[in-house]
This record gives C-alpha cells, sequence and structure tokens, in this order.
C-alpha cells in the first residue's frame, strides 16, 4: 500500500466533505498506516479505531446483521466514523459540529473502494 496514495485518498475527503477535521488509515489490529491529522494523536486514534469496527464487528455478527460497513459515533462536538476498508484495514474520519455527514457517507464509500485496493 503506498503511503503517498493514501494520503492523497485522505486530503481528497477533507477537501470534499466540509467539516471533515481529522482521518487516518490503519490495520484492524490498530497499527497506523498513514493519517491526515493536526491535533489528534494518530497512533491512538488508529487504537481506538481498531477497537470501535472490531465491537461493531462482532455486534453485528451476533445479531445477524451481516457484514460490517461502518461505526459512526456522535459526541457533543462532532462524529467519529470508522469504515471497514478490508479484512485488514479501516478508514476513521472525525468531523465538527458541522460535519455533512450524508456527504461523508457518498464520498467515503469510493474512497473505501479505493484504499481496499490499494
Amino acid at each position: 500500500m503506498s503511503r503517498e496514495a493514501v494520503l492523497a485518498e485522505l486530503h481528497a475527503l477533507r477537501d470534499k466533505v466540509t467539516g471533515v477535521t481529522d482521518s487516518a488509515v490503519a490495520t484492524v489490529d490498530g497499527m497506523l498506516i498513514a493519517s491526515d491529522t493536526a491535533e489528534v494523536r494518530p497512533d491512538v486514534l488508529a487504537a481506538l479505531a481498531a477497537a470501535a469496527l472490531g465491537l461493531g464487528k462482532s455486534t453485528g455478527n451476533e445479531v445477524g446483521m451481516g457484514e460490517l460497513r461502518e461505526v459512526v459515533t456522535r459526541c457533543q462536538r462532532g462524529h467519529i466514523v470508522v469504515y471497514a476498508v478490508s479484512a485488514g484495514r479501516l478508514l476513521v474520519v472525525l468531523g465538527d459540529e458541522g460535519l455533512d455527514i450524508a456527504r461523508l457517507h457518498l464520498e467515503s464509500r469510493p474512497a473505501v473502494t479505493r484504499l481496499g485496493a490499494l
């Protein structure tokens, strides 16, 4: 996986979606691959996103909802969205209160496909 290609995808999401503040791609065991972050510790973000993805996958499997696509967490000052990229990778996107969540989902799905192909 080319780090430059991953960073290009992360920068494109920030440019295309209002409210995106930070993003990263990591392995499902929490190892950082690449990040576009300002004030967030990317290694910690990767580890916590992996935990959120794992919990979402377990919950989806337990209730018979099929393959996990994303986990969305809404907080007082924004959103945390974790997307399953492949069996071994994830994309995590942070957004402020003004995050256009519908636009994020629209733009992230093709990005997830491209990231999965890298």
